[in-house]
């Protein structure tokens, strides 16, 4: 794929060692897991207490959230016997080729690098351990990755790859409903937001995509435990998850119940931070966190309308889908290992998002700074041409 896309050979060589780092980490998701407990271990052994199936065969499992990893299980599992180990790598090898789409959108959309404390950001920021701890083992968070990212890649060229971008979005959409929906609206208000469409194509795909999210409504309503999909529905829903999530007996939990709306965001975003810090983990998450804060700090100096014209669809795809879930799960998700779990499915984008507004302005920097360059190179060589001339006459 390096070479397809035309990639130096020094992105091709870090594809490769992302694989192999990847694969470490669903040996050691397996050990995690095997460990601590998860739901992982009961998705694999069929075990999931809270999915009751009469006289269980395949297609009785089929059906969206947890029936349908199980589905997904079944196979490998059940039938053939696989250990749990070698299903980890399987899920871990649909988590790395979701990295490997992304890896490969920014190596040929994005243009320039940006450092901090002097290490370049591409490609080292896809070596940070949330992005590969939970996409390597089995369960939704792999299949959500690499559905939306397969979703996005296929999106940059809809009109060619668009066949594609359905059978993502249905992996999307039967692991987790509502991110399927976001997906749908983000896909469509990035598309209609470009200038390159004839606007007869834009209002149909306007109709589409509303016609797609009202067909989604119930089952997306009925995944959710709600009666219809509505401002209060949600909001009661929100207070008795982060009800449930900010009891004492779970491991670090906070209180959001109490926080303000930026509060709510930021501690969806940046924390858990150094003093958050309960575990190794943590501990790991709170550096990249650090980072994320620190990228963010940019976006207001580098903000410029041409960047938001110019960026890649897919970034802007990611960005827009981005922003409804954020502001779901930050009234929902008091518990800091939940949010470390559900944020990795799109954090990247947020972070790639501030990462090409700085490089995107650094480009425009870069290029203005050649064309001053070449003016007054040019009026340099217009006075000695002058000085020349008057000099023969």
């Amino acid at each position: 794929m390096a070479r397809k896309f035309r990639l130096p050979y020094k992105y091709e060589v870090h594809l490769h060692y992302l694989l192999f780092y990847h694969l470490f980490f669903s040996v050691f998701f397996t050990w995690y897991i095997l460990n601590f407990g998860g739901d992982s271990q009961g998705y694999w052994r069929l075990g999931m207490q809270q999915v009751l199936v009469r006289d269980p065969n395949w297609m009785k499992y089929f059906g969206t959230s947890t029936t349908f990893i199980l589905w997904l299980c079944y196979v490998p599992a059940k039938v053939i016997g696989l250990n749990y180990i070698t299903g980890n790598i399987l899920f871990g090898f649909l988590g790395f080729i979701g990295i490997r789409y992304i890896f490969v959108m920014v190596a040929e959309y994005f243009p320039t690098n940006h450092k901090v404390l002097n290490i370049p950001l591409f490609p080292y920021v896809f070596y940070f351990l949330n992005l590969h701890f939970w996409t390597a083992g089995v369960g939704k968070d792999a299949i959500c990755f690499w559905g939306i990212a397969w979703f996005l890649f296929a999106l940059q060229k809809y009109q060619s790859r668009w066949w594609e971008a359905l059978i993502a979005l249905f992996f999307v959409y039967m692991a987790r409903p509502h991110m399927g929906q976001a997906l749908i609206g983000g896909a469509a208000i990035a598309i209609l937001l470009g200038s390159h469409m004839r606007i007869q194509y834009k209002v149909v795909l306007g109709l589409i995509a509303a016609a797609g999210t009202f067909y989604l409504l119930g089952s997306t309503a009925e995944f959710l435990k709600v009666e219809k999909l509505s401002l209060e529905s949600l909001t009661e829903m929100s207070v008795t998850t982060a009800r449930n999530l900010s009891r004492g007996n779970v491991g670090s939990a906070v209180d959001i119940s109490s926080y303000s709306l930026p509060m709510k965001a930021f501690t969806y975003l940046f924390r858990p931070l150094f003093l958050d810090a309960h575990n190794f983990v943590a501990l790991f998450s709170s550096v990249e966190n650090a980072l994320y804060l620190w990228l963010s700090l940019f976006i207001y100096q580098n903000w410029k309308p041409e960047a938001i014209r110019d960026m890649p669809l897919f970034l802007k795809a990611g960005i827009i889908t981005f922003i409804p879930v954020t502001l779901a799960f930050m009234n929902a998700l008091s518990n800091l290992g939940v949010v470390m779990r559900m944020k990795n499915m799109t954090m990247i984008y947020f972070m790639l998002f501030c990462f090409y507004l700085i490089v995107y302005n650094k480009k425009q920097r870069y290029l203005r700074a050649m064309d001053r360059k070449r003016f007054f190179e040019r009026r340099q060589a217009i006075i000695e041409q002058k000085k020349a001339l008057s000099q023969n006459d």
